[in-house]
């Protein structure tokens, strides 16, 4: 299988506490399986990196995760980092600059827990939520006129182009 070299990037918040426990897992799974290996190297790139150097990750970021064979992302966003910073900083440079555009999130009741849905078990919730991840809000259309005056206005506009949409679908 050879050696898979894996960008860790935690960011954020929980993010380091939620990466550091899903690298354990894969480190358990590569010890079970014959001729898997992993190699991980973790990268300091999030709002400390920011408030430290002005940037969320190096110019070169992408080149480096271009090498890499995987990208395990945490998360992004810090109070004392403006959202848009944060956001577009980071996951959206990482999400855009790779062309990820499907955002795949699967929701399933584990048994033992209380659903919300009052009623549902286990077997009734067994979602997969699949949403746009390069248009729509992130395709970055939109921006501030009249700065500083009165009427200063902002706009954000939800662009979806016939591709985007067919490639999601």
């Amino acid at each position: 299988m050879g050696v898979y070299t894996i960008a860790v990037i935690p960011g954020d918040g929980i993010g380091g506490e939620v990466i550091s426990a899903g690298v354990n897992v894969l480190e358990a799974l590569a010890r079970k399986q014959t001729g898997l290996e992993m190699k991980f190297e973790w990268l300091d790139w999030g709002s400390e990196r920011y408030l430290k150097t002005g940037r969320m990750m190096p110019e070169d970021g992408l080149a480096i995760l271009k090498s890499k064979d995987a990208i395990y992302f945490g998360s992004a966003g810090d109070p004392r980092v403006p959202d848009h910073v944060s956001l577009w900083g980071l996951r959206l440079a990482i999400c855009q600059g790779f062309d990820q555009y499907a955002n795949i999130r699967p929701a399933r009741l584990l048994p033992g827990l209380k659903s919300p849905l009052r009623e549902a078990g286990p077997k009734e919730i067994d979602w997969l939520i699949i949403r746009e991840n390069s248009e729509g809000e992130y395709s970055g259309a939109g921006g501030r006129v009249h700065r500083g005056l009165p009427l200063e206005t902002g706009m954000d506009i939800s662009l979806i182009t016939r591709a985007g949409a067919e490639r999601i679908i």
